[in-house]
């Protein structure tokens, strides 16, 4: 994000009770440069303690970090740049129609048995991840699951909590796996279009 949108985008983002009137010194630390060490935490997978010098101190990042989490505002974030993006493309903030689709990944040594899997399709002993896009590919949804869960287990409860957080949402396109009780499940129950494309021989 450059500084020209973080300047649009920071007067729209909440500002919760617990952060007004609460008096003293003012923030030390920009919180752009708190988000942009976040970020790159994220991006590179590396420790709290690893974040380079270049961004605010480690354990004041982290500390943003876990108060952002626990009032929920890492999600209030990501919702609002999304829909400013949709808005901004001429859409509707709040997508009508969506995707979904799963991924399995291999899980490094680290990962404890108790959360893997083997995908017998794939053949893949990890870890799979479920996900929910809009039509622009933005992120409406994810669960992450051991590799051997199926992706109609998986769907039926990542389709509801993206329904539910979602109001206008009334279709979503999937592939073959799919297929079977599911599409009916999502017409009855969370009154959503599944509809499954199949591959072509094209």
């Amino acid at each position: 994000m450059t500084d020209a949108e973080w300047a649009e985008v920071r007067p729209l983002l909440p500002v919760p009770g617990w952060m007004r009137g609460r008096g003293g010194r003012p923030e030390g630390y920009c919180h752009r440069a708190i988000l942009d060490a976040i970020r790159y935490f994220v991006d590179n997978g590396v420790k709290w303690r690893a974040v380079p010098a270049d961004f605010p101190p480690w354990d004041r990042v982290y500390a943003f970090f876990r108060r952002w989490r626990e009032n929920a505002l890492v999600k209030e974030f990501h919702d609002r740049l999304r829909a400013q993006v949709r808005t901004k493309l001429g859409r509707d903030a709040e997508p009508s129609a969506g995707v979904i689709d799963s991924q399995s990944l291999k899980a490094d040594a680290v990962v404890g048995a108790d959360s893997r899997g083997f995908d017998g399709g794939k053949l893949i002993n990890g870890r799979k991840r479920h996900v929910v896009v809009d039509t622009l590919g933005l992120l409406l949804g994810v669960t992450v699951t051991s590799a051997d869960v199926g992706d109609r287990t998986a769907a039926q409860v990542l389709l509801a909590r993206v329904a539910d957080a979602h109001h206008r949402l009334e279709l979503v396109w999937a592939d073959g796996g799919y297929t079977g009780g599911l599409v009916e499940h999502c017409l009855a129950t969370l009154a959503l279009v599944l509809a499954i494309v199949k591959r072509s021989d094209d």
